[in-house]
């Protein structure tokens, strides 16, 4: 996708007109399923990183500035910080019975903690997939 940017998009004047591309298509495949597949190792991380690097390198304006102040004046997060925002949406929606019970994976809660948190902390070792009706 980066090269159909790059060929037919040659001279991309502003910084939202990228942004529109990018986010329309590239984004949209490096997020696509991420929460399936989710790449945990430094590497896989890292090889998905370059992609957005390169891209941010298409605005000539920009071109020269460190990864990170690019993906700030972008209004870009970094694509590491999205799987995690969207791994916490999805314990969020796991814990509050937003799905089906029948297929959800059980987590285990902590009450009565003596440190202070919330009454969403969890149990980090006891989480297990209930697989009571073939899910």
């Amino acid at each position: 996708m980066l090269g159909i940017i790059k060929r037919n998009f040659k001279y991309i004047s502003t910084i939202n007109k990228f942004i529109l591309l990018y986010k329309s298509m590239v984004r949209s495949l490096l997020d696509y399923c991420v929460s399936v597949w989710v790449p945990y190792k430094k590497g896989d991380i890292e090889v998905l990183e370059k992609v957005q690097k390169k891209a941010t390198k298409f605005i000539p304006e920009i071109r020269h500035l460190p990864y990170r102040d690019r993906l700030k004046l972008c209004k870009l997060p970094t694509l590491h910080y999205r799987q995690v925002r969207g791994d916490m949406i999805e314990m969020y929606k796991i814990l509050t019975g937003k799905y089906d019970a029948d297929v959800k994976p059980m987590v285990t809660r902590v009450y009565g903690s003596t440190t202070r948190g919330n009454v969403l902390k969890l149990d980090k070792g006891r989480a297990k997939y209930d697989l009571r009706k073939g899910g």
